[in-house]
């Protein structure tokens, strides 16, 4: 007995020396200096305090049965330790000789001592903080030992192997796939060769992993001896490996032209399996699941974390393949009804769980609406574009897939607004959310064209047709100009920004206008104030607790909110980011005479437009503090003059464009984009002729 507890003692007073002398060192690190012990000194220090001291090996009890609790948060300051040591090696954050010092100390602990393997086997601990920091602290040293010497620690991938071979839901398996994504995220962000050594290394590992947990179809369950669904930590293992598919797939897209690996392919081959998660599992898992598949269809897969181009890999051999088995798994997952499938909830707001009461509205997760309709509509627009549109055959399959995501957004956030138009829908559903919103407006024309081209219906019909689906580009185009309030410097931010695929879809929209202006002029006929301001002040109405618009002091989110005209005069012309038109640079020789014949002048956006008995427009004024009932009398005669108010936004933008051009300011060449935009111009003054011939 009282050797036991002169053996307690001796550990304890050993353990408060581990203490001591690790805190010192720590201190010396964060203050950028170095102990006075050598670097072999402090070295047997961290290995000690990680392992247990050397000298009681011998012993049948270890420091951790007598001193549990130290034992711990001695374990944890160590790798804590190491972890930020190795991190700020690799980051050359450090003066060469404290730079040095530190790095003789890893040298011992990851050579001579082959600490690596000691971290590895506290993957599987049952306590989750030292199973997350020891994941942590191998990936760091793992990465540091890359970028020293370009080798692969075998005793970290012996134990990822391991685990990726025969999964378990479970500690173990969390910390090998937190570990390896770690590795490859920070080799990817640093555009290191060594990323597909890596991935090949694992390549057949992966594979495995994900056949396992990501049967292609549900009845593949029962041949596996466990079903790994019915662990309690199924989620929290699945979310993990959807981390590791966008690192893997975003992977394929920076690493240039060649074959891409099978891991890199699991998220397009396995998207069967990723769909039907969808459908049962837990509503978070559920969402990371469609947001790792809309990156994908959307080739964005990482885009949050990697800099510079992520689409130089779409030259690889089976690139296209893939995208192509991706859409084609979503549309018939469509057809076969996995749209009723997808339960939704109500949206996350800063207070936790919204419940709703009485005649309240509820208000979806508009993050996952957007989601499932991308999904759906790139899909669509991926087999229009593969094969000259031989994935989607008929005018009657893309009626049918619109219609079936149409009535799916019926069912949540839709059906209690009383839209007239359908068309309005992308901009209520998107308009928080500018690149999702150019994405969903670029494949909806893209559905449009071709749906034009195989229906055999004449222009008129299949502009009925596209507007009962909700896919007129026309009408989405005239939407997207009344939401900003037909303010020309909203487009031309759109156009120097490279957050959004605006100008992809600004230029196959002109196009498309300049070959149909009767459709766009129909299209500005239908557009009604009653319809988009119904449709927009019920959402305003819903959403007044979280969406904060342009104007407001310190509570500015966005710049896409969608509001309605009425609601937005006055707003985009105080807040532009560049007031282009005041600006010193501009001269006056270089101003293009504007379509719509304003004298020459620049209106703010708060005037309003009516028609003069010559047919000249003439602007009136209208204050801020107009009330609805006057703003309703004031409707604009919108059937005649949304068209000119937007080819006068175009001319507009024309002339800033020019501008900014001539004097070498715009960020590159404009010259196809502003012969459209003069085309479009010389459409409407025909047209315009031609009425006034007419009459």
């Amino acid at each position: 007995m009282e050797g036991n507890m002169s053996c307690k003692d001796e550990d304890l007073s050993v353990m408060t020396g581990l203490f001591n002398c690790l805190t010192e060192a720590y201190r010396c690190f964060l203050a950028g200096s170095y102990p006075p012990q050598n670097a072999a000194d402090v070295a047997g220090v961290i290995y000690s305090g990680f392992c247990g001291p050397v000298h009681g090996k011998g012993r049948e009890g270890s420091p951790s049965e007598y001193c549990g609790e130290n034992s711990a948060e001695l374990t944890c300051m160590c790798m804590s330790f190491l972890g930020r040591v190795s991190s700020n090696l690799t980051s050359q954050g450090l003066h060469p000789d404290v730079r040095f010092y530190y790095a003789e100390v890893l040298k011992v602990l990851l050579e001579d001592m082959d600490l690596i393997t000691h971290l590895v086997k506290r993957f599987q601990a049952e306590d989750h903080i030292i199973s997350h920091l020891a994941a942590k602290t191998a990936s760091n040293c793992v990465f540091y030992l890359i970028c020293k010497s370009g080798l692969i620690s075998p005793a970290w991938q012996r134990k990822c192997e391991q685990a990726f071979q025969n999964p378990w839901p479970g500690a173990e398996l969390d910390a090998c796939l937190w570990s390896l994504t770690e590795v490859s995220k920070k080799l990817l962000k640093g555009a290191h060769r060594e990323l597909m050594t890596l991935l090949v290394g694992f390549d057949l590992t992966l594979s495995v992993l994900c056949s396992k947990l990501l049967p292609e179809e549900k009845k593949h369950m029962s041949q596996h001896s466990v079903d790994f669904t019915r662990s309690s930590h199924w989620g929290t293992s699945l979310c993990l490996l959807l981390d590791l598919l966008e690192v893997l797939t975003s992977s394929s897209l920076v690493c240039g032209a060649g074959v891409r690996l099978k891991s890199q392919r699991v998220t397009h081959l396995h998207s069967l399996a990723l769909l039907n998660i969808c459908c049962s599992s837990e509503y978070y898992v559920k969402k990371r699941v469609l947001l790792l598949l809309k990156r994908a269809i959307l080739q964005k897969a990482g885009e949050d974390w990697i800099s510079g181009d992520v689409a130089s890999g779409r030259t690889c051999g089976n690139w296209s393949s893939d995208m192509s088995i991706l859409a084609r798994t979503v549309l018939k997952a469509a057809s076969d009804n996995w749209l009723l499938s997808i339960q939704m909830q109500s949206g996350a707001f800063f207070g936790g769980t919204r419940h709703i009461l009485g005649d309240q509205i509820q208000n979806w997760d508009c993050m996952m609406l957007r989601a499932v309709s991308l999904i759906i509509l790139k899909s669509i627009e991926l087999c229009i574009q593969t094969a000259a549109g031989s994935e989607v055959k008929t005018a009657t399959e893309v009626h049918a897939y619109m219609q079936s995501l149409w009535g799916f957004l019926r069912q949540y956030r839709f059906k209690q607004r009383e839209v007239t138009h359908l068309c309005c829908w992308i901009s209520m559903l998107f308009g928080e959310q500018d690149d999702d919103m150019m994405e969903a407006a670029k494949a909806l024309l893209y559905i449009f064209l071709h749906y034009r081209l195989m229906s055999g219906m004449d222009e008129f019909a299949v502009l009925e047709t596209a507007c009962a689906s909700g896919f007129n580009p026309h009408c989405h185009f005239v939407l997207l100009l009344q939401s900003m309030s037909f303010d020309y410097s909203v487009l031309l931010d759109f156009l120097i920004s490279a957050e959004t695929c605006f100008l992809e879809y600004f230029v196959q929209y002109l196009k498309c206008l300049r070959d149909d202006w009767q459709g766009f002029a129909a299209a500005c006929g239908r557009i009604t104030m009653s319809d988009c301001c119904l449709s927009q002040q019920k959402k305003l109405g819903a959403d007044r607790s979280t969406l904060k618009c342009k104007g407001e002091p310190d509570k500015v989110e966005s710049g896409s909110c969608v509001i309605p005209p009425a609601g937005r005069l006055g707003m985009a012309s105080e807040l532009r980011l560049v007031e282009y038109d005041t600006s010193d640079e501009s001269d006056s020789e270089n101003t293009v005479e504007s379509v719509c014949a304003l004298n020459g002048k620049q209106y703010k956006s708060t005037a309003l437009l009516s028609p003069r008995p010559e047919g000249l427009l003439q602007p009136v004024l209208q204050s801020e503090e107009t009330s609805h009932a006057n703003m309703a009398s004031l409707s604009w005669q919108l059937t005649g003059e949304i068209s000119v108010r937007a080819v006068h936004c175009l001319s507009q933008l024309r002339e800033v464009v020019t501008r900014l051009h001539t004097k070498k300011l715009f960020p590159y060449n404009p010259s196809s984009l502003l012969k459209l935009l003069a085309q479009v111009e010389s459409c409407y003054q025909k047209s315009h002729l031609s009425q006034c011939s007419k009459s």
